[in-house]
C-alpha cells in the first residue's frame, strides 16, 4: 500500500468505520437492548461504583452523628470551635488512599487483568472497612488508617472498573455502559444517606443515648456489596483487548462473539478483533524497537514498562494532548465542588439555614435522590447527544447555581431565621446543581478519561487522569470545612468562577469522541501523523494479519476507502468530513 491519498492507516480506519456504522446500527436504549448481554455484565461490574458512592454519602452522615463524634477526640467533626484541619483530614484520608491505589492499579491492571484487578480491589476495600470497624475502640487513629486503605480499594474500583466496562463494550454504547459507573456511583450516594438518615434514630439523637450502632451499622454494610463484587466477578469474562494484547487470541475472539451476541465468523465481530489485534501489535512493535530488552512480557518487564508507557504519554504533542485532556478535565470535575457537597452536606445545609441535625440530613438525602434521577438520561443518550455540549452545558449550570447561592449567602448569612425562604432558595439551588452534575460531569468526565487512551498506555492513561481525580479530591476534601468557616460565600464564588472555567477548557479543547472506537481516538487526537514510521509500520500490520484484505473485500465504496482509489468514495474527503465533529 502506498502513502498517499486515502491509503495508509487512516484510509484503513475510515474504512473500517463506514462498515462499522453501516451495520452496528443507532446509539441510544434501542442498542443497551440489543447489547443486553455485555449491558448486564457492566452493570454488575459497576457495584465497584456502588460502593465508591456509598463509602461518599456514608461518611457525611456519619460525622454527623454524636455517638460517633465521642470517639474521635481532637478530630470531633460536629465541634465548631474544634480543628477544622482536622475534621478535614477525617475526610481528605480516603481521597488519599484513593490517589495511591490509582497509580498502583495500573500496573495490577495490566499484569493481572482487569477482571482479576477487581478481585484484588475487593480484598483491600474489605480489610479497610474491617479496620474501620474497630475504631469503636482506636479512636480516631483508626478511622484514619482503615479509611486509607478503603481509598486504595475504592480509587481502584474507580479506575479499572471503566476501563473494564469500556472494553467489553461496542462502540455505539460505550459511552452509556462507562456513564453506569456514575448511576452505580449516584445509587450508592442515594442509599447512604438515607440508611444514615434511619439509623440516626437508633438510641436517639442526642449524644447522652444515640447507640454506637448508629455509625457502625451504615460502615460495616459496606461489606455485602463488596462480597457481592467478589465472588460474582470471577464468573465475569476477561476483557477481550487485555486477552489480545496478552496472546490469548482464541480466548479473545470466544468472548468477543458472546459479547456482541454473533458468531465468531460475524463481520462485525472479525473487524472489531482485526482492528484491535493490529493495535496491539503495532504497539508492542513500537516500545520493542524503542526498547528491545522489555519485549518479553514478564511481569517485572510490565512493571518497568509502566515508566516506558507514562514518559510516552509525554513525548508526542498528540499524546500530552491527552494528558491536559484527562488530568484537567478531573481537575474540573472535583473543583466544581461536587464532593465538597457530599463529604459536608449536612454542615453546609445547617448553614443554609435548616435547623436540627434530623433536618440537614434529610436535605441531605434529597441530594442523593435528585442526583441519581439526573444520571439515568446520562447512561441512555449520551453516545446520541455526545459528550462535549453535555459538559459545557452542565458546567454552565452548576457554575451559575454556585453564583446564586453566593449571593443568598451574602444577604442572608447572619438573619436565617427570619429569612427561612431564603435559606431554602439556598438549598434548591444545591439540589439544582446537584442535578446538572449528575447528567454531565458526573458521567461524562470518566468516559473520556476511559477511552481516549491507545491500548498499550490505557491503563495508565486512565491511572493518571484518575490519580489527578483523587489528588483534587482530596484538597477540597480537606481545605472544604476551612472555607466554609473562613469564607462562607466566598467559598461558592471560588467554585462558580472555576466551573465558568470548566465549561470554557471543555468547548474549546476537548474533541468529541462519541461512537468512535477505542482505536480510532488516535485519529482524533492527531497520533495517526507523528511519525511517517509509525503509519508503515501500522500498514504493515493490517496488511500482515488481513485487515486491509477484510476491508477490501466489501463494497465498492469501502473498498476505495481501504485502496484510496476512485471508486466514488474519497477516502481523505470522508474522513475529514466524519472527524470534523469531533476535533
Amino acid at each position: 500500500m502506498g502513502g498517499g491519498g486515502g491509503s495508509g492507516a487512516a484510509g484503513i480506519y475510515d474504512a473500517a468505520l463506514q462498515r462499522r456504522e453501516a451495520v452496528m446500527g443507532k446509539s441510544g436504549p434501542a442498542a443497551l437492548v440489543k447489547n443486553f448481554r455485555v449491558f448486564s455484565i457492566a452493570c454488575f461490574a459497576c457495584i465497584g461504583g456502588v460502593l465508591y458512592g456509598y463509602n461518599q454519602g456514608m461518611f457525611s452522615g456519619v460525622l454527623a452523628m454524636p455517638s460517633f463524634q465521642k470517639h474521635m477526640g481532637e478530630y470531633d467533626p460536629i465541634d465548631p470551635n474544634a480543628s477544622q484541619t482536622k475534621k478535614g483530614w477525617l475526610t481528605a484520608i480516603l481521597e488519599l488512599g484513593a490517589w495511591l491505589g490509582t497509580l498502583l492499579s495500573g500496573f495490577m491492571a495490566e499484569v493481572l487483568s482487569r477482571k482479576y484487578g477487581v478481585l484484588v480491589a475487593c480484598l483491600v476495600f474489605m480489610l479497610g472497612v474491617v479496620i474501620q470497624a474497630t475504631s469503636i475502640s482506636g479512636g480516631h487513629e483508626t478511622i484514619l488508617a482503615g479509611r486509607f486503605i478503603t481509598g486504595m480499594g475504592v480509587g481502584s474500583l474507580a479506575m479499572i472498573i471503566p476501563i473494564y466496562n469500556s472494553e467489553v463494550a461496542p462502540p455505539e454504547v460505550r459511552g452509556a455502559l462507562v456513564a453506569l459507573q456514575q448511576l452505580a456511583i449516584c445509587f450508592g450516594i442515594m442509599v447512604s444517606f438515607w440508611i444514615d438518615y434511619g439509623t440516626n434514630y437508633i438510641g436517639g439523637t442526642k449524644l447522652e443515648t444515640q447507640s454506637d450502632a448508629a455509625w457502625l451499622v451504615p460502615v460495616c454494610l459496606q461489606l455485602a456489596p463488596a462480597l457481592i463484587l467478589f465472588f460474582g466477578m470471577m464468573f465475569m469474562p476477561f476483557s477481550p483487548r487485555w486477552l489480545i494484547h496478552h496472546g490469548r487470541e482464541a480466548e479473545a475472539r470466544k468472548i468477543l462473539s458472546t459479547l456482541r451476541g454473533l458468531s465468531q465468523d460475524h463481520e462485525l465481530v472479525e473487524l472489531e478483533f482485526l482492528e484491535i489485534k493490529a493495535q496491539s501489535l503495532f504497539e508492542k512493535r513500537s516500545i520493542a524497537e524503542l526498547f528491545p530488552e522489555l519485549r518479553e512480557q514478564t511481569a517485572w518487564n510490565t512493571f518497568k514498562l509502566q515508566f516506558v508507557a507514562i514518559e510516552k504519554l509525554f513525548r508526542t504533542k498528540a499524546m500530552f494532548r491527552r494528558v491536559v485532556v484527562a488530568t484537567v478535565t478531573m481537575f474540573f470535575q472535583q473543583w466544581s465542588g461536587i464532593n465538597a457537597i457530599l463529604y459536608y452536606a449536612p454542615q453546609i445545609f445547617k448553614q443554609l439555614g435548616l435547623s436540627g441535625n434530623t433536618t440537614s440530613l434529610l436535605a441531605t438525602g434529597v441530594v442523593g435522590i435528585v442526583m441519581f434521577i439526573a444520571t439515568v438520561p446520562a447512561v441512555l443518550w449520551i453516545d446520541r447527544v455526545g459528550r462535549k455540549p453535555v459538559l459545557t452545558i452542565g458546567a454552565l449550570g452548576m457554575a451559575t447555581c454556585h453564583i446564586i447561592i453566593a449571593v443568598i449567602v451574602a444577604k442572608n448569612v447572619d438573619q436565617w431565621e427570619t429569612h427561612k425562604a431564603a435559606g431554602w432558595a439556598a438549598v434548591a439551588m444545591v439540589w439544582l446543581f446537584v442535578i446538572h452534575f449528575g447528567y454531565s460531569w458526573g458521567p461524562c468526565a470518566w468516559i473520556i478519561v476511559a477511552e481516549i487512551w491507545p491500548l498499550s498506555t490505557r491503563p495508565y492513561g486512565v491511572s493518571l487522569g484518575a490519580s489527578s481525580n483523587w489528588m483534587n479530591n482530596f484538597i477540597v476534601g480537606q481545605v472544604t470545612p476551612d472555607m466554609l468557616k473562613a469564607i462562607p460565600y466566598g467559598t461558592y464564588i471560588i467554585f462558580g468562577l472555576l466551573t465558568y472555567m470548566g465549561a470554557a477548557f471543555i468547548w474549546f479543547f476537548v474533541p468529541e469522541t462519541k461512537r468512535l472506537t477505542l482505536e480510532e481516538m488516535d485519529i482524533i487526537f492527531g497520533s495517526e501523523g507523528t511519525a511517517q514510521a509509525d503509519n508503515e509500520r501500522m500498514e504493515e500490520i493490517n496488511a500482515e494479519i488481513g485487515l486491509t484484505r477484510f476491508l477490501q473485500g466489501g463494497s465498492g465504496a469501502i473498498q476505495g476507502a481501504a485502496n484510496g482509489s476512485d471508486t466514488g468514495y474519497d477516502a481523505e474527503k470522508g474522513k475529514s468530513e466524519h472527524y470534523s465533529q469531533h476535533v
